[in-house]
């Protein structure tokens, strides 16, 4: 690999599937004050969530990953993780964008938001023009934050991650919102679709489709083949980050 392809440091950015908090959980490594209060600066977390994993493999828990980390490819790359549990776009522009600071340097970005915006959306159970509606802002709102990582990180590769179907195209997630009926799907799937080609048509953007991959894995079989967390099931488990790690990794090797 030649220098300018180097990464000199790892950013991400987000909602809960980037943080360590609901894997730790789901694994039992947690203090006990976090697993009380589910706030993540209450005391020590192992860092075994997605963004985690990707910077440095656990080699216990993952020993045939060992060596297939950013650690191991860019040695002396940096890692700032900026997500947040429950963030939305308006979190990352008004919380986590501000802690990044511009540079020229070689840096990788992954993304996961959107998911939060929609289901608080859909939680206020609003007519279907008016959900479709604040879908398009979203949208939107997401273009502007492309656009804002690429005059802050210039040189940047930027993974952008397709939101998760819990309900596995059922339309309904056991626990979550199930008062306020079935999920409008189409409306998540026109999110991803623009996620997608806004991936396929910037330059330095790559797609990262953990839609695609986790299809199969949520409210449609048992509990042992989910990645999701068994307590709140729009919250990757364990095995959920450690397979979003690999979609990442899977989108960076192809770019």
């Amino acid at each position: 690999m030649s220098a300018d392809e180097s990464f000199t440091a790892y950013v991400a950015l987000g909602d809960s599937m980037s943080i360590d908090l609901y894997p730790a959980l789901d694994a039992g490594e947690i203090d006990v004050a976090v697993a009380l209060e589910r706030v993540a600066s209450a005391g020590a977390v192992a860092p075994i969530g997605a963004a985690s994993l990707l910077y440095r493999n656990d080699d216990q828990r993952y020993p045939e990953e060992q060596g297939a980390d950013l650690v191991s490819w860019y040695p002396g790359i940096e890692h700032q993780n900026l997500a947040e549990d429950g963030a939305t776009i308006g979190d990352v522009f008004g919380a986590q964008l501000p802690q990044l600071t511009e540079s020229d340097e070689r840096t990788l970005i992954t993304i996961t938001i959107g998911g939060n915006d929609l289901l608080s959306a859909f939680a206020n159970q609003p007519r279907r023009s008016l959900l479709e509606a604040i879908a398009r802002d979203v949208a939107e709102a997401y273009d502007f934050l492309l656009d804002a990582l690429r005059r802050t990180r210039p040189n940047a590769l930027v993974l952008l991650t397709t939101i998760y179907d819990p309900s596995d195209r059922l339309a309904r997630i056991p626990g979550v919102l199930e008062e306020a009926g079935k999920l409008p799907l189409p409306v998540l799937d026109g999110l991803n679709a623009h996620i997608r080609t806004l991936a396929r048509g910037t330059p330095g953007v790559a797609l990262a489709d953990v839609y695609e991959h986790f299809l199969g894995h949520g409210a449609s079989v048992g509990e042992a083949d989910r990645w999701y967390w068994h307590r709140s099931l729009i919250e990757p488990n364990a095995q959920g980050a450690h397979e979003i790690r690999r979609v990442w990794r899977s989108a960076l090797d192809a770019g």
